[in-house]
Parts: structure tokens; C-alpha cells; sequence
């Protein structure tokens, strides 16, 4: 099979938008049947994750919450080496999300000071996806920012495996990070589970974390009930600009190492290069034929892959700005060059020693980004996606005089006679 279809924009001026697909988004019977599940688990509780949980993962739920000790003993049933790798990973994630944390603010002019303080929600919800593979890296770049935002309760959802039990690797993660409760449920009925409330699990604030289309679309109608990130964090996306600098190996390993996730992802090489978009082509084929994950990279490649040939950087950046992919890599001999172009995208990796693959897992932020287009206005997760802004205000006399005149005025202006009266009715106290 040709891995890469190729799509060849070399002499056209017009808007990239014209020439290039876009993943569809979501049909309505994905959307119905979320809605659905959401019902049941609203109106059912625990009977309808043991459901679904059956249906979906063709497992019994036997208990909503792993024991404390489970959780703790599962860092001796991983290798040193894992255990080594997780606690580095959550290391270098808390120091970068320790210097994301705000400062608060304190403004004054005459009369008036005014604090803006920033305080964590109570308790946050973490998804961590699971099926085609574990991700306990997921487990640390969702709990550990939690974490350093001082959220008091960190709840994990994550579907079983086979056996029923949740990975031992998944639950040295949760271990790792920190977290205080681990339900073992997946899917729709997991987020609906945690928004909502059941006989045994109780709601949380505010829901993170990536995850297929039905998860991804449960989050977007729950949001309201609980905070959730604008972004739409679903089947996951790379874009790799490449100019030949370095080998085509690596920007082809790079292509399909977000396609092996599975399928509805996309994976896109963007080069001004014929020769380059050749050679990487030749290489995908070749490290796909040889990947153990093969059949998930094909899926995605075989609907979502393509190689764009295009005049220069600058319609490389205005395709990738098009996309707005959830990793954008700048293998090119000057990465800093190409970044004032670079409007629309999750992370950005600069040059051929930064594979996605290391924001993956132990670069530091938060892995959890924006796809599906929606890097055109939301960031990655951080902290603040898990704060709240309180604003504290503190007036004397004199600067409620000179401020009462105009909220009587507006107050009346928009008809809200009890604004004003909040005026009125402190300046007559003092006559």
C-alpha cells in the first residue's frame, strides 16, 4: 500500500484550505450514542458502569475504586527501570509545571486595592485511555500538574485490561503522581461516572485528559456540570516539516509514531522538497512493513497520512497552521527560523534531536493537547487548567464617592434599580 498519498501544492497561491482535507468531524450517531451512555450512567449510577463496563470491555466490574494498597504495592511489580523512568518523567513534569504556577496579583490606585488570588479546585478528574495499549505516562502528565496546582483530591479513570485489573504499570504511575483514588472504568460511562456522581463515586470539579472520540465527546457534553479544557484532546496528530538536513529516517519514524496510537489520528510530512518527500515516503513504508504495531499505523496512515510538496517554508507553515496539529516537529536546518510562522499547534519540537516522543513522556509539559483543529484556540494542559481566578476588591469612602456617580449612572442605564440603590442608599446613611 502507498502509506503517504501525496499532495503536490507547488505553484498554487491561493488559500491552502482550497487544496487540502481536514478529519471529519464526529457524526451524529457518535454523538447520540454518547448522549445516551451519559443518560443511563446519570439516571443508573453504578448498575450502568458494571453495564458498560461489561459490554465495552467484556470484563466484570467487581469493585469502583482500587484499594489504597494495590495502588502502592504495584511500584514493586514493575521493573527498577520502569519505576526509574516514571519517577524521572513525574520529576521533570513538576518542575516545569512549578514554574507555570501564577503569581497573585495585587493592583491599587487611590481608594481602591484589589488581589487576584488563584486557588485550585477541590478535586480533579484524570482520564487515561487504555485498549490498544497502557499509558501511565498519561497518568503523570495529567496528575502531577494537578498536583502542583495544590487540587487536594486526584481521581483516575482508566479502562481494565483483559483480566479485569488495571496494569500494574498504570498503577505504579498513579503511585508516582500521587493520586488518591483509581476507578477502573473506561470509556463514555467513565466521564459521566465523574461528572455526574454515583452510589460510590463521588463528582469531581473539573475533567482532563485525552482519549477516543466518545470520551472526547462525553467531556464536551458534560462540560458546564464540571470544567473541561476547551481543547478537544482525542485520537492524536503529528505534522513534520522537514527540509533534508537530517536523515529521512527520522522524519519518517517521526510520522508514524503518533499513527501508532491507531486510528482517527492523521500524520502529515509537509516539505518544499521533492526529493525529500521521496525518500521519507520510501522510509514510512519501510519501518511501517517492520513495526509490531503495523496494523494501528496503517489504519491511520491509510486514512490520514499524506506527504504535501510544498514552494517554500512559508506555505509549509500555512498548511501546518491549517492542520493545526496537535505536535508540529521543525526538522529543518533553522527551526528558529520557521517559528514566528508558526501560528496554530499543540507543541512544537525544533530540530532533528526533539522527536515528539520525548514531550511524550519526560520532557516536561503536559502531554495532553489540543487536536482535531482545536489548537486554532486552545493550549495544552497546565495548571491553570486547574485553578480558579478569585478576585478581591477593598474600597475606602472617598473612593466609593468618586465611584458611586457612574454606577448610578450605568445602573440606571440598563435598568437595575437595586445597582443603584446599592449607592444611594450608603450615601444617605451618611447624611
Amino acid at each position: 500500500m502507498r502509506v503517504l498519498t501525496r499532495i503536490d501544492l507547488r505553484g498554487f497561491s491561493g488559500d491552502v484550505a482550497e487544496r487540502l482535507p481536514r478529519p471529519a468531524a464526529p457524526a451524529d450517531g457518535p454523538v447520540d450514542a454518547v448522549r445516551e451512555i451519559l443518560a443511563e450512567v446519570k439516571a443508573r449510577g453504578d448498575d450502568a458502569l458494571v453495564d458498560f463496563t461489561r459490554r465495552f470491555d467484556g470484563v466484570e466490574l467487581r469493585a469502583t475504586r482500587v484499594d489504597g494498597a494495590e495502588i502502592e504495592a504495584a511500584r514493586g511489580r514493575v521493573s527498577p527501570d520502569v519505576l526509574a523512568a516514571l519517577e524521572t518523567a513525574a520529576a521533570s513534569i513538576a518542575d516545569y509545571h512549578r514554574a507555570q504556577m501564577p503569581a497573585d496579583v495585587d493592583f491599587s490606585r487611590p481608594g481602591v486595592t484589589i488581589s487576584g488570588l488563584h486557588r485550585p479546585v477541590e478535586r480533579a478528574g484524570c482520564y487515561v485511555p487504555g485498549g490498544r495499549a497502557v499509558y501511565p505516562s498519561t497518568v503523570l502528565m495529567t496528575a502531577v500538574p494537578a498536583r502542583v496546582a495544590g487540587v487536594a483530591e486526584v481521581v483516575l479513570c482508566v479502562p481494565p485490561g483483559p483480566d479485569g485489573r488495571v496494569p500494574d504499570v498504570t498503577l505504579a504511575a498513579a503511585a508516582v503522581a500521587g493520586v488518591d483514588e483509581v476507578i477502573p472504568v473506561g470509556g463514555a460511562h467513565a466521564i459521566g461516572a465523574i461528572a455526574y456522581g454515583t452510589e460510590t463515586i463521588r463528582p469531581v470539579d473539573v475533567i482532563v485528559g485525552p482519549g477516543n472520540v466518545y470520551v472526547a465527546l462525553a467531556k464536551q457534553e458534560v462540560a458546564g456540570i464540571v470544567g473541561v479544557p476547551s481543547s478537544f484532546a482525542g485520537p492524536s496528530e503529528v505534522v513534520v516539516v522537514a527540509d533534508g538536513s537530517a536523515p529521512a529516517d527520522f522524519a519518517a519514524v517521526d510520522v508514524i509514531l503518533q499513527a501508532e496510537h491507531g486510528p482517527d489520528g492523521l500524520a502529515w510530512l509537509v516539505t518544499w522538497d521533492e526529493a525529500v518527500a521521496d525518500a521519507v515516503t520510501a522510509s514510512v513504508s519501510r519501518l511501517v512493513a517492520e513495526a509490531p504495531r503495523r496494523a494501528d499505523i496503517e489504519a491511520t496512515l491509510g486514512k490520514s497520512g499524506y506527504a504535501v510538496v510544498c514552494d517554500g517554508p512559508e506555505q509549509a507553515l500555512a498548511v501546518s497552521n491549517f492542520i493545526a496539529p496537535e505536535h508540529l516537529e521543525l526538522q529543518t536546518a533553522d527551526p528558529g527560523a520557521l517559528l514566528p510562522l508558526v501560528r496554530n499547534a499543540g507543541a512544537v519540537f525544533c530540530g532533528p534531536w526533539a522527536p515528539a516522543s520525548l514531550g511524550d513522556y519526560v520532557a516536561g509539559p503536559s502531554h495532553v493537547l489540543p487536536t482535531n483543529g482545536t489548537a486554532r484556540f486552545a493550549s495544552a494542559l497546565t495548571v491553570r487548567d486547574f485553578m480558579k481566578d478569585v478576585h478581591v476588591v477593598t474600597v475606602d469612602r472617598a473612593a466609593f464617592e468618586s465611584m458611586g456617580d457612574h454606577v448610578e449612572a450605568l445602573a440606571g442605564a440598563e435598568g437595575l434599580d437595586a445597582h443603584a440603590a446599592s449607592i444611594r442608599i450608603r450615601r444617605g446613611a451618611e447624611s
